[in-house]
């Protein structure tokens, strides 16, 4: 059980809520925010960017490409 909690399908599924959250942060900040932080916007889509390169590379580890 316990090494289903680390496991990397899980760590990806928890990745994708965290970028979907980032994702809410953003949107609502570059609606709302007047005059807007720009630097906490580059700063939070800096790490929505490093979410997606983790995930891209556990969803590379959890479903290898075959050689054509």
């Amino acid at each position: 059980m316990d090494s289903d909690l680390h496991s990397p399908s899980r760590l990806l599924i928890e990745l994708r809520i965290e970028h979907a959250e980032l994702d809410a942060t953003i949107d609502r900040l570059m609606e709302v925010a007047e005059p807007r932080d720009e630097l906490l916007l580059r700063r939070l889509k800096k790490k929505r960017l490093a979410l997606r390169d983790r995930m891209v590379q556990l969803e590379r580890l959890l479903d290898p490409q075959e050689p054509a």
